[in-house]
């Protein structure tokens, strides 16, 4: 290094999801993804920034159980440990918009960094949100920072949550910030939950709709660093067009940690030297922040191994191949407590990317473990075109390898999306992965065997990411709404469980594969 040179460094972590404490809570045991054991990490001087892309409110048992409770404590979980780790900077994820603007404000108060989101306007006038900001390390080097949230939020979110904040194109966001802050700065910072639409290795499209744009950003604006998120794809390091970008993957399991040097020769331009590498989050946890909010953390043990029913025979871990190929008694049971809901003539539902199943005897723990997202439950008006178009959608899952069903890679890369792989219920259907895809659906019957009438309208009972047609089901996307559930979907789980307790084999549902 020579006399001339500074560097900068850089801590950043994204889509931790709720992950404050060291535990696993699906398994009640110890985990090592978590804020407070990142905190307990970061060795922080005035030369090194820490930074995180977003998705933090939603994804734990600990946030539901603080959002819910949030009077009865004196302190913001999920701000607490962030602030243990000193981030200076932070944006918003598309998660972090599904509880509404009190949350996100309450979050914001109790933050001591800085949101930086220049495509969120403020329509409450109550969020402390900035679109940049420059600030001068101790060695001299002045780093221009701003951030941007995919805008796809207006799709996914529902409306009463977004009517006092407008998101915007983050294109066009970025660029005016990075506008704003180039000529004052020595070295350019993104934060960008999103991620890319394009293979960075190859340049292959990997997406044609906008809710990740990473690469057009890279391409089309000179940021000098983008710390990208939003698609849990662990990647220490891309170059696109001269942007170095990084993206670390979920649940605070690992971190990027990137060294910037700033050096100039006599003669030449002053030029960057970047590294990165993903680190392993350690065994050890920041104690003072973990003392001081362990009653929550024993509330919240205390609340998931409350019991509320039970099923006549435990289901056994299923296998993603499997279950998409016989069906799923983990899926029929979501699909019923929707169909008892709404109604509705027919229900879809996803499972996660983990297999998954139930014990005999269910506890509020169980419920979490299965169905961890905030969903709630929206009754669509479709056709049988519709109908049979999902279908096509959901058979495209498959592939043949050597005559033998598997799982195309589409729903393997760039990233696992077994959750966009949908079971049926109030449906007899049938595919034969002998046919092309898109034409792969032989058979489409009521669950009594009635036909399907061209000429009808029919009701469709699903999660709100459903809704929107998100994961190639345009069609579904399309479709009328005609009503909506304000209870999540893992509420409406609880309530069924403990109204049809012992829940029995249900059969809403067949399914037959043939290849």
């Amino acid at each position: 290094m020579n006399n001339n040179t500074r560097s900068l460094d850089i801590i950043y972590t994204s889509d931790t999801h709720g992950h404050v404490y060291p535990v696993d809570y699906a398994k009640n045991g110890p985990s090592n993804c978590s804020l407070l054991n990142i905190a307990h990490e970061i060795d922080k001087d005035g030369n090194t920034l820490v930074l995180d892309g977003g998705d933090s409110l939603q994804g734990t048992p600990l946030t539901q159980y603080y959002l819910a409770n949030s009077d009865k404590y004196s302190y913001h979980p999920i701000a607490e440990a962030f602030n243990a780790m000193g981030l200076d900077y932070f944006t918003l994820g598309n998660h972090d918009f599904n509880f509404g603007y009190e949350v996100i404000r309450d979050y914001l108060n109790a933050m001591n960094a800085k949101c930086l989101c220049a495509n969120v306007e403020d329509l409450g006038g109550e969020l402390k949100l900035y679109k940049t900001d420059i600030v001068t390390l101790d060695n001299g080097l002045r780093i221009g920072l701003s951030g941007v949230v995919t805008d796809w939020v207006n799709v996914w979110e529902q409306e009463d949550n977004i009517t006092k904040t407008r998101v915007t194109d983050p294109l066009s966001a970025a660029a005016k910030a990075l506008d704003e802050i180039k000529d004052k700065c020595d070295i350019t910072v993104l934060i960008y939950h999103g991620g890319l639409e394009e293979n960075p290795k190859t340049g292959e499209k990997m997406s044609d709709t906008t809710e990740n744009i990473g690469c057009r950003i890279a391409h089309e604006q000179d940021w000098d660093i983008l710390l990208t998120g939003h698609q849990h794809i662990a990647n220490e390091k891309f170059v696109i067009d001269g942007t170095y970008a990084v993206q670390p993957p979920a649940k605070a399991e690992k971190y990027i940690s990137m060294h910037v040097e700033m050096g100039a020769q006599q003669g030449d331009d002053e030029h960057l030297k970047i590294s990165s590498k993903l680190v392993n989050t350690g065994s050890e946890h920041e104690d003072i922040v973990y003392n001081k909010m362990l009653p929550l953390e024993q509330d919240v043990q205390r609340w998931l191994d409350i019991p509320i029913g039970s099923i006549d025979e435990p289901i056994i871990p299923e296998e993603k191949l499997d279950a998409a190929l016989n069906g799923s008694r983990l899926a029929a049971i979501f699909n019923q407590t929707q169909l008892e809901w709404s109604g509705a003539d027919f229900s879809c539902t996803s499972l996660g990317n983990d297999p998954l199943g139930l014990k005999k005897n269910i506890t509020i723990r169980d419920v979490c473990a299965v169905y961890p997202f905030s969903n709630t439950v929206f009754v669509v008006e479709v056709t049988k075109k519709t109908i049979k178009e999902s279908l096509e959608r959901v058979a495209s899952y498959f592939t043949l390898v050597d005559g033998k069903p598997a799982v195309s890679e589409e729903f393997l890369k760039p990233k696992i999306e077994h959750y966009n792989y949908d079971f049926y219920a109030g449906l007899d259907y049938e595919f034969d992965l002998r046919r092309p895809v898109g034409d792969r659906v032989v058979k489409m019957l009521r669950i009594d065997g009635t036909e399907l009438s061209d000429s009808k309208m029919y009701t469709l009972v699903t999660s709100n990411y459903r809704a929107t047609g998100t994961g190639g089901y345009k069609a579904i996307g399309e479709s009328k709404v005609l009503r909506n559930s304000t209870e999540e979907m893992p509420d409406l789980l609880q309530e069924f469980i403990k109204k049809n307790s012992p829940v029995g084999d249900i059969k809403n549902y067949r399914i037959k594969v043939t290849y």
